[in-house]
């Protein structure tokens, strides 16, 4: 969840910024941000998925921590749908090595900047946006077992 709040929280005044400047500081991501942080995140599904099958079917516990899970699945969903198809955009002139140019060439064949005249700011609303749709899911899916854990 945080990763994807850091970047909501970013959201007003990356919209104010001009092409130029957004560029300029779209790389500063990669890698530490996607790459170490983000690996947090298959993670919390992983934990989350252990929770809910070590807890008795049933009990309203079961049914927020299942309902975490599946916010954290449509956090993931979100990421592979809106989020890292854009990411090869922001990286064409960045030069990835080892786990980050693995990472960040999956899915690459959905590259927006392979098409003709990719407008920048569509790609951005579209990175941008889909970060704040992640917190959401993220947010709501913290509370949920935070509540459950709490019972």
């Amino acid at each position: 969840m945080a990763l994807a709040l850091a970047h909501a929280l970013e959201l007003p005044g990356k919209l104010r910024l001009a092409r130029e400047q957004y560029f300029a500081i779209q790389p500063i991501y990669y890698p530490g941000f996607f790459t170490i942080g983000g690996a947090a995140e298959p993670l919390g599904l992983l934990f989350s998925a252990i929770l809910l099958f070590l807890t008795p079917p049933g009990t309203l516990a079961f049914w927020l921590i299942a309902s975490a899970f599946i916010g954290l699945l449509a956090m993931q969903a979100t990421y592979w749908a809106l989020t890292h198809p854009v990411n090869n955009f922001w990286l064409k002139d960045v030069e990835l090595r080892g786990v980050s140019a693995g990472f960040f060439s999956l899915a690459a064949s959905r590259d927006p900047a392979q098409s003709d005249d990719p407008d920048w700011t569509n790609l951005r609303d579209q990175w941008e946006f889909s970060h704040v749709a992640r917190a959401v899911f993220g947010l709501i899916s913290f509370i949920l077992l935070v509540m459950a854990v709490a019972l």
